[in-house]
């Protein structure tokens, strides 16, 4: 059957209008002619464009979500590596898959935001001894990390010195502000009920600069191995310390510590974020605000006068 004339002509001035019209690009990463900052995980990333405004391009390879101890870089993280000027890691043992990653860049030049701090050491477990790597957590460790994002940044891009250091101290004034927020409220908590228990010891830093102790299921997620020691061993200290609330991380499951809190008698307090934000509409969407929202669980959960029976 033959299409009507009409409807030829009409499909035709169709495709040549389409042809004629000016074709939109997007402006993609491999465009962006600033100094690409790759950062090993999302609160890195955070940090860095606070202290980069724009003048760099950030991008941090694991994705909000993702648990970053064991981390495997996939095929498109290694070809995304090829362009970076600078690779922004944590260190202290972290980032055990860096290595591979940073080769895959070219050998592009390394920062390691850690670099020059006492650590605080891992007790306990296969890890005693070794440096526990989440220095983030405190905000007054975290304003090292802005001091070596501006001394990185700069020797990057000379031209900018000026703006890092100008963005670095504005970073730190809210760090400031938000460590002294964290001092008053967390001083509130009663003597009897300073115990954090987490599943992973990743509040090492928060707990020593601000008076409280620390309790875990495991020293870092890299081994999150629930062991009936364990378990057995924090019910315990849980029960005979009368801990209101205990609490796990975002990246690893809460099931064994549910079942702590039911033998122990203590309620779940909800969900930390550590070592990774959240996405943009969640409640841990840059560093400061992981922090408040930490925070304010911590508060909730252990401002409780007694607990759950």
């Amino acid at each position: 059957m033959k299409r009507p004339l009409t409807l030829v002509l009409a499909l035709v001035s169709t495709g040549l209008l389409l042809a004629c019209q000016p074709r939109t690009t997007r402006r993609t990463a491999a465009d962006d002619p600033r100094p690409t900052v790759l950062t090993t995980f999302t609160v890195l990333a955070d940090m860095a464009r606070n202290v980069a405004g724009e003048r760099l391009q950030v991008r941090s390879i694991v994705k909000p979500g993702a648990e970053i101890h064991g981390y495997e870089p996939t095929p498109s993280d290694l070809e995304q590596a090829s362009g970076a000027d600078l690779v922004v890691e944590n260190g202290l043992g972290l980032e055990r898959w860096a290595d591979r990653f940073i080769n895959a860049t070219g050998n592009a030049p390394r920062l390691t935001l850690s670099e020059g701090m006492t650590p605080l050491l891992i007790e306990g477990d296969a890890y005693s001894g070794k440096p526990n790597p989440h220095a983030w957590m405190s905000p007054k460790r975290a304003m090292v990390y802005v001091d070596q994002l501006v001394s990185g940044f700069s020797e990057l891009d000379p031209d900018g010195a000026a703006e890092y250091r100008r963005n670095g101290e504005a970073y730190k004034q809210q760090l400031r502000q938000l460590d002294q927020e964290l001092r008053s409220e967390l001083d509130a908590l009663p003597p009897q009920h300073r115990l954090l228990v987490s599943c992973e010891g990743a509040f090492s830093y928060l707990a020593h600069d601000y008076g409280l102790e620390e309790a875990y299921l495991w020293p870092v997620n890299a081994e999150s191995q629930v062991t009936p020691k364990r378990m057995a061993q924090l019910i315990s200290t849980v029960r005979q310390r009368q801990v209101p609330a205990i609490f796990c991380e975002s990246t690893v499951s809460d099931k064994a510590q549910r079942q702590v809190a039911e033998a122990a008698g203590a309620r779940f307090g909800g969900t930390f974020f550590v070592d990774s934000l959240s996405g943009e509409d969640g409640p841990a969407s840059s560093l400061l605000e992981l922090q408040r929202h930490n925070v304010k669980l911590i508060l909730t959960g252990l401002s409780a006068q007694e607990p759950k029976p």
